[in-house]
């Protein structure tokens, strides 16, 4: 799979950083689960966490990037490992053990396997990791990046079983992780951090400098502490502003995941900075997506929506919109709701339930849905992807109990770094 951010690299950086309006209208806040809702949520995330466990290595716990999804429990035989989908898989550990798909003791064995084994065993650079790498090695699958993203999803899937596990041994090792990253180094001289290094070539001249999946980078280097950036350097990204059929919000030219990423872990529900309502921002841009995708009726309806980043009948794409992103051709990605579940339940919750009911024979299998599909093309992709099955698990919990929320902002580095770029509401005074 091709790296997600590479694809994006080429579309140009919006300029120009806006002051939002003080609220938003918060769609579905009357919502409440049925019983049929419930049951799908369960098997959703029973599935997605089936993923992380049968993909995952025990002797390294890293985690494929992407597996066959009909394989009956068997590991895939191919060996490229995603340190972002580590990531998602600590965090999906935390919730397979809070709904009892897994016994406590198997799961704290393996999340200690994999700390440790990323602390003493796995190539690193300034405490940065290469994005993907050999499952059971560890070593860098070649031309790839170490990368400054993928380090920061798995530090928040680090930080999350730190605080929910209670285990000194896991926090020990999950602080010395967190503890060992120097983000300063990442900033290479710059304003903004860079998105990654290459061994003989230096740091990539892409930095993250517009608003999308960035918050987590940085509220993880300004709360490090041991190797900060300032937490000036939160005002040194541009938030450019969306207009679409009477929606406004902060967003790049970039696909649906990157309001969905940072929000898996940090918790923006009733805060704000002098900018914006992150959380609110997320749901207009939801909001948004849908009408997006119902502007094509030839294609799209109430029950057939979503496009984020994903698997596509021409390969990786990364597609989605507004404004068009990429060659969009009716293809439809379960990512794209179920990552935002938190934003819109219920209507993400419709499409979800809608596309299960009618394709699941050919689009849902042991991991639940397949990365993507487009029925009128009779294609339905024979893969899932560890990213898009992490966001959809850890936004289904988070919609239920927020549970991933709940411990992530135990870790006190994390609030700490949210009130020192002036975010205020409940907890941060």
């Amino acid at each position: 799979m091709l790296n997600r951010r590479r694809l994006l690299q080429s579309m140009a950086a919006l300029a120009g950083c806006a002051l939002l309006p003080p609220s938003f209208a918060f769609a579905d806040q009357a919502w409440s689960p049925s019983s049929e809702d419930e049951h799908f949520l369960d098997d959703l995330e029973r599935t997605a966490c089936h993923f992380f466990w049968e993909q995952g290595s025990p002797n390294s716990g890293q985690v494929l990037d992407r597996a066959r999804n009909n394989l009956n429990g068997r590991r895939d035989s191919r060996h490229m490992a995603s340190i972002a989908s580590t990531g998602f898989g600590l965090t999906a550990l935390c919730i397979a053990h809070h709904r009892g798909y897994l016994h406590r003791s198997q799961v704290v064995e393996r999340v200690r396997t994999t700390l440790n084994w990323h602390l003493n065993k796995m190539p690193e650079v300034h405490g940065f990791f290469f994005h993907f790498t050999d499952i059971e090695s560890g070593e860098r699958w070649p031309g790839v990046e170490l990368s400054s993203i993928d380090t920061s999803i798995l530090m928040c899937g680090v930080l999350t079983a730190k605080a929910y596990f209670g285990d000194a041994v896991i926090s020990s090792l999950a602080q010395q992780l967190y503890e060992r990253i120097d983000w300063p180094w990442m900033l290479n001289g710059g304003p903004t951090l860079s998105m990654g290094w290459k061994p003989g070539l230096g740091f990539l001249s892409s930095r993250w400098n517009h608003y999308c999946e960035l918050m987590m980078i940085y509220l993880l280097a300004i709360g490090s502490p041991t190797h900060p950036i300032s937490p000036d350097t939160w005002n040194n990204f541009t938030r450019p502003v969306i207009h679409y059929k009477g929606f406004e919000y902060i967003s790049g030219d970039d696909p649906l995941f990157t309001h969905q990423y940072s929000q898996a872990w940090y918790d923006f529900r009733n805060r704000r900075d002098p900018y914006a309502n992150y959380f609110d921002n997320s749901v207009i841009a939801t909001r948004a997506h849908k009408a997006f995708c119902l502007s094509y009726p030839q294609w799209y309806s109430n029950d057939y929506w979503g496009i984020s980043a994903s698997d596509s009948i021409r390969g990786y794409t990364g597609w989605g919109g507004p404004p068009p992103i990429g060659d969009i051709d009716g293809s439809v990605v379960p990512c794209a709701p179920a990552g935002s579940l938190p934003f819109l339940p219920a209507q993400c919750l419709s499409v979800l339930r809608a596309m299960r009911s009618r394709w699941g024979k050919q689009a849902w299998g042991r991991y639940g849905f397949v990365d993507a599909f487009h029925p009128a093309a009779n294609w339905y992709d024979p893969d899932v992807i560890g990213i898009d099955q992490g966001i959809s698990v850890v936004m289904a919990e988070n919609l239920r109990s927020g549970l991933v929320w709940d411990a992530f902002m135990r870790n006190p580095e994390s609030t700490r770094a949210m009130k020192l770029v002036g975010f205020h509401g409940p907890g941060l005074g």
